[in-house]
């Protein structure tokens, strides 16, 4: 029960690897935000938490919007008081060969993927500042440390950004007590994942670039996350953590 008495905030908390997260942070004994844009889905994975015995609240806002990180850190503020753990997860990608890609997709995507880690990161620290500290983990990707050939470019570009983006925060802010850490999965099992990856091709593509064998589950990266969050991680902060079965170890 490492979070007992903590209180969490994640984002893209209604499906997939953010509700893997919060349902994580929720049995260590957290109180978490659920976070998203997709309310059936925020509001059953807090539905579980209480079920659980845990305690879960809900906040729907989308992430690259400003006013929408004041008024949901505003709440926690009120609510709360303090703001221990911040894991910016939400993100989008748009899976297309950059020369049939969009301008108006790629600034979506920056928008989700990078704005919003941004936006998050802007607005939770003076709070966690006042708090006494606190840990930031964002969710990046493998695609953020390494050229990966199935990923669109403008995917690979933002989560490079998080990537740096971290990095750098992590050293302005180590001196506040606020340490700052991304995780890098590599093709996870998810719903969405699951329709891409129905032809049996690709499946075998993403397959074979993995050491281990298999796809990364939501667990697997959820519990990365904790562990960069928690006091086991006193130490740690700038680093970029790859959950990919052994891919950027080529």
């Amino acid at each position: 029960m490492r979070f007992t008495g903590k209180t969490v905030l994640v984002t893209g908390a209604g499906r997939g690897i953010g509700a893997a997260v919060a349902r994580a942070f929720g049995a260590e004994g957290a109180m978490v935000y659920v976070c998203g844009v997709h309310e059936d889905g925020c509001r059953e994975v807090a539905a579980a938490l209480g079920a659980a015995g845990g305690e879960a609240r809900i906040l729907l806002f989308d992430v690259a919007d400003e006013p929408g990180w004041i008024e949901a850190l505003r709440r926690v503020e009120s609510e709360r008081g303090r703001l221990d753990v911040l894991v910016n997860n939400a993100g989008m990608n748009v899976r297309l060969p950059l020369e049939e890609y969009p301008v108006e997709d790629f600034d979506r995507v920056m928008a989700v993927n990078v704005r919003g880690v941004f936006l998050g990161m802007k607005h939770a620290i003076p709070l966690m500042r006042r708090g006494g500290g606190g840990a930031i983990v964002n969710v990046s990707s493998v695609a953020g440390l390494v050229g990966h050939r199935y990923t669109s470019i403008p995917y690979i570009a933002a989560k490079g950004a998080v990537t740096t983006m971290t990095k750098g925060v992590a050293v302005q802010y180590a001196s506040h007590g606020i340490r700052v850490n991304s995780v890098h999965p590599s093709t996870v099992e998810t719903a969405l994942v699951a329709e891409v990856l129905r032809d049996p091709e690709k499946r075998a593509q993403r397959l074979g670039e993995v050491p281990l064998g298999r796809m990364a589950t939501v667990e697997d990266v959820a519990q990365a996350v904790l562990y960069l969050a928690s006091s086991d991680a006193a130490f740690i902060t700038g680093v970029s953590l790859p959950v990919d079965g052994g891919l950027t170890a080529y």
